[in-house]
């Protein structure tokens, strides 16, 4: 005779184990239907970065970039719907063709999705034709030419961290209206150096200034002495930096035994792009009291300090503006590769401008039709050794400027997609 209690039982037990094997044949099914639904090419999402490893500007992008993106793609798990990220960096030893070469290997047997970064104008500029020709994302964080985004843009590339036209906007209007009204400039003869020259003239002029000359040095000059002779005979009230790396900082020593620096002096020096790893090189006693213009500055609050905290664990120095930049865009990217489950040029880029950014880099940032991300931009002068705190404590904050009036509006960009 069989138990009552399992007679009632039995009922309940049975369709309790149908109602678990129905739900794990649905959660099969969603997840073999999933995995039918995304589309990864070669199964890897591939990543590359292409920037200066070893050269004048190897310490403001290179290394310390490739860390970045490194550090998103473990961050995101390693995986994109269920396929493999893998990244891959090459030394372009800032020539042109020597990346635009990387590049279209990469494109064409590499299987390489997409460049999170190309180090330095001109290499960039080359590798964005060669993008443009593959139809493949690329993003920008280390170069600042602004023509990425503007007459050169194309449905593919992002600029993401800064460009010209807002360091010079906002470096320059403000020194101007302090009442720093004659310019000359010295500047990096190449395409990024003449594109921040000629950007930053435009805004002094508009603000009653006078640009009153400029000496144009090469990328990795080892002596600038003649050029701050030219400089000091100027008698301009601003000396502009439009350069970066190395120059810079070579540029700002030379300066400084010159005397274009301190309390005699008439003069007074703006770096037009100056990371926080250049004031690290000099010394606040030596770069106290420049004004600067960042996107991204490690000490602002507890989301920048969290990063740049696991940052320095790897690199024994705070992060820059293009390298966290160069974390927030490859994270982005990620995310758009996970909502539009494919790694599809046009729907990867749909997603990536559909979707605010808001992380520690920027808040409510947004990457425009022409493919500038907007974000606020800050101006900075360098503390005096009395005023700094802890290590790394260099900058105080002067202002903010609103994306929408740091960057060149939209109405006046040049960019073919751009409607008018």
């Amino acid at each position: 005779m069989r138990n009552p209690a399992f007679q009632r039982k039995a009922p309940s037990t049975i369709r309790r184990a149908c109602q678990l094997a129905c739900a794990a044949a649905l959660f099969g099914a969603a997840t073999l239907s999933h995995a039918q639904d995304a589309q990864i090419s070669d199964d890897v999402v591939r990543l590359g970065v292409i920037s200066d490893l070893a050269g004048p500007f190897a310490d403001i992008t290179g290394p310390g970039t490739v860390t970045a993106v490194q550090m998103a793609i473990d961050d995101f798990g390693g995986k994109v719907l269920g396929k493999k990220i893998e990244l891959v960096t090459a030394d372009h030893q800032n020539k042109a063709d020597i990346a635009a070469s990387k590049a279209r290997e990469w494109f064409d047997t590499g299987k390489v999705d997409a460049l999170m970064d190309v180090a330095v104008s001109a290499p960039a500029l080359a590798v964005l034709e060669v993008a443009k020709q593959k139809n493949k994302v690329i993003v920008f964080n280390g170069p600042g030419i602004d023509r990425l985004t503007n007459d050169l843009c194309m449905p593919s590339t992002v600029h993401y961290v800064y460009d010209t036209y807002a360091l010079a906007n906002v470096t320059a209007s403000a020194i101007t209206q302090r009442g720093g009204k004659d310019w000359f400039f010295l500047t990096a003869d190449y395409a990024f150096g003449n594109s921040l020259q000629d950007e930053a003239s435009k805004v002094v002029n508009a603000n009653g200034g006078k640009v009153l000359g400029a000496a144009k040095h090469p990328i990795g000059a080892s002596d600038f002495a003649s050029f701050m002779m030219t400089a000091q005979q100027s008698k301009a009230q601003i000396i502009g930096l439009a350069n970066a790396g190395a120059d810079t900082v070579n540029a700002v020593k030379a300066a400084r035994e010159f005397g274009l620096i301190g309390a005699n002096s008439k003069q007074t020096l703006a770096g037009l792009l100056m990371y926080i790893t250049d004031v690290h090189a000099l010394g606040l006693k030596t770069a106290s009291g420049l004004m600067l213009t960042e996107g991204f500055y490690w000490d602002m609050n507890d989301e920048t300090r969290a990063f740049a905290k696991r940052y320095f664990a790897k690199m024994k120095k705070m992060p820059n503006m293009s390298q966290a930049g160069a974390y927030s865009s490859t994270m982005h990217y990620l995310k758009a590769v996970q909502a539009a489950k494919t790694d599809d040029t046009a729907k990867v880029m749909t997603q990536m401008k559909s979707t605010p950014i808001n992380d520690f880099f920027a808040k409510n940032g947004r990457i425009r039709e022409d493919g500038r991300m907007v974000h606020d931009m800050y101006l900075f002068q360098v503390k005096s050794p009395a005023e700094s705190k802890y290590p790394w404590d260099y900058f105080k904050l002067i202002a903010t400027v609103p994306g929408d009036k740091a960057f060149l509006p939209l109405a006046q960009s040049k960019c073919p997609m751009v409607k008018k």
